[in-house]
């Protein structure tokens, strides 16, 4: 009798579930409320994820500071020229070298050509429209991530995880950030979401979006959920994502070659470069090992400890995290074991497991029970699992309140380059055609957009940086299918990338910090200030003040610069 009960037949939806998961947990699988019913029964719905997230990636495009020069440089900038016919160019972008894609522009292009008409005379809001629309990819990529967390491992996992996908400074900057990276960062939502979704062909067909029309090296942090997905059902997976790979590659050769004027894929030259070529991008800066531990710290404080620590957690919670879970998140490890190995490191680099760390992060805080459970009575409460109940909401609120204090530092204390600019709208009474003169703040520039038609142009002057700059686009030379002769791949400057004449400067910006050297906007017979903002002194500053805000130290532990627009006297 006991021994037909062991060997019953199982039931048809049990064996299909079995074959097509065979050791997939999902929250029906969780021990029973006292009450009976059960911890969550249909999930999440979309409203609220969608509400909340929207709401906070709204503010983030209206108040996101910009946090890599290669943000203005290598993306806005060959964004305005491709709506207003002018903009800074880079030697990435010369047909010569050809390592950035066009195809990633267009895309956003498809929402800043008809902002540029609609705004034609307010470029700045255009800017703020594009970082809209980058915002509504966050949204719905995380939201779709969250309420497949709820369906598979419940509302709590998935609430916790909410809430730091809200609030954690990083996702909240990197979110709408014109980069590559945050591009992947959304794909890496996306296919984790359809993953969970049990829907391996489109996880698979999304992860190839995210690495060829994103950033190609990111195809590391995807490696995990495509191959589990090919495991799972192969033929359709490897039919669809080889059929999205090779359009989009196609794709991105035509476009180059439209862009480029010859037949060349940016997507190959970037691997090439970087990889084969002995990419020489140390000559841009280089880092420590724990640079990324810092930074990660930084951008999550204590949510980025507990991600580390998943791993810690799977011998107690294997039932409920593998191996589904620990897929999805095991691009953390991966990642930062191989970018912290490359010696030139950049906090962007970390953008496509930024949504990850809030995942793992959420799995330790609702396993925090689970260390104290008796495994043979799951469904009883002792005091220890109640004090570890009581500590998840307490360890989300550390996590959320010093995440505020994060982000509202960086907001209010780097956020003045954005802003100084604004005020040239004030002096459309000048003749057109004035000069804005920027030195050693080049590479706080915010992009052409915040530049009004009235002004004729933005030039370099010469405080002392010996490397290559940007230079504009040479619509002589050919625009896109320029090869302009003063750009080189070893960041030497070049002898035209200065205005050497300063009496043709009608605008001049400079940060003013306390330093025993002088300068221009100094002298007041021949510059007036007509804008100044402070701007948070780094080196001089604190490092736990200037990094988190603290109610009632902030102003006055930190040291500030005054970030000043200048315009010079008519004699």
């Amino acid at each position: 009798m006991a021994l037909s009960a062991r060997q019953r037949r199982p039931l048809p939806s049990e064996a299909s579930s079995s074959s097509s998961s065979p050791a997939s947990y999902t929250k029906l699988d969780k021990p029973k409320r006292s009450d009976g019913g059960e911890e969550a029964d249909k999930g999440l719905t979309w409203a609220l994820p969608l509400f909340a997230l929207g709401v906070l990636r709204y503010m983030s495009a209206t108040s996101n500071i910009i946090h890599d020069c290669d943000e203005v440089f290598n993306y806005w900038e060959p964004l305005h020229f491709l709506l207003f016919k002018s903009g800074f160019q880079t030697w990435e972008y010369s047909s010569q070298f050809a390592l950035r894609s066009y195809l990633y522009l267009l895309f956003h292009k498809v929402v800043g050509g008809p902002a540029s008409w609609l705004f034609s005379e307010e470029k700045v809001r255009v800017f703020y429209a594009v970082r809209i629309f980058l915002g509504l990819l966050s949204v719905i990529t995380e939201a779709a991530l969250v309420v497949a967390l709820s369906r598979k491992y419940g509302k709590r996992l998935a609430s916790y995880a909410l809430a730091m996908l809200c609030l954690t400074s990083g996702c909240f900057f990197a979110s709408t950030s014109f980069l590559p990276s945050s591009f992947s960062m959304y794909a890496m939502s996306l296919s984790s979401a359809l993953f969970l979704f049990e829907k391996p062909a489109m996880a698979v067909a999304v992860a190839a979006i995210g690495v060829i029309l994103g950033w190609p090296f990111s195809v590391l942090a995807f490696l995990p959920i495509t191959i589990y997905s090919l495991r799972r059902k192969f033929k359709q997976s490897f039919l669809v994502g080889a059929i999205m790979s090779i359009v989009l590659l196609a794709l991105s050769l035509l476009v180059d070659y439209t862009y480029y004027g010859r037949w060349t894929s940016s997507v190959l030259n970037l691997l090439l470069y970087n990889v084969l070529g002995g990419g020489e991008s140390h000559l841009y800066g280089t880092e420590g090992p724990l640079y990324y531990l810092k930074n990660g710290f930084n951008n999550f404080n204590f949510c980025f400890i507990l991600a580390l620590l998943f791993v810690g957690v799977l011998p107690v919670a294997r039932k409920k995290y593998a191996p589904d879970l620990f897929l999805v998140v095991s691009p953390i490890y991966i990642w930062l074991a191989f970018m912290s190995l490359q010696p030139h490191k950049e906090e962007r680099f970390l953008y496509p497991i930024y949504p990850l760390i809030c995942v793992a992060a959420a799995a330790v805080i609702e396993s925090f029970p689970d260390f104290f459970r008796d495994k043979y009575n799951p469904n009883h409460n002792s005091l220890l699992i109640s004090i570890a109940q009581t500590l998840r909401p307490l360890v989300l609120g550390l996590i959320l309140c010093v995440s505020h204090a994060r982000t509202f530092s960086l907001i209010h204390g780097y956020s003045a380059p954005l802003e100084i600019y604004k005020h040239l709208d004030y002096h459309d009474h000048l003749e057109t055609g004035s000069v804005v003169c920027v030195g050693s703040e080049w590479h706080r520039f915010p992009s052409s957009f915040f530049i009004p038609d009235h002004v004729g142009q933005v030039r370099w002057i010469d405080d002392g940086f010996s490397g290559l700059l940007p230079s504009p686009f040479n619509s002589t030379l050919g625009g896109t299918s320029a090869a302009p002769p003063y750009f080189n791949n070893k960041n030497k400057a070049s002898d035209e990338q200065y205005l050497q004449d300063l009496e043709k400067c009608t605008f001049l910006v400079e940060l003013h910090l306390q330093r025993p050297y002088p300068y221009r906007g100094s002298d007041l017979s021949t510059w007036e200030v007509v804008a100044a903002l402070p701007y948070l002194d780094r080196e001089l500053s604190p490092p736990m003040y200037r990094s988190f805000f603290i109610p009632y130290l902030w102003q006055g532990k930190n040291v500030f610069g005054i970030y000043k627009l200048l315009k010079r006297i008519p004699k």
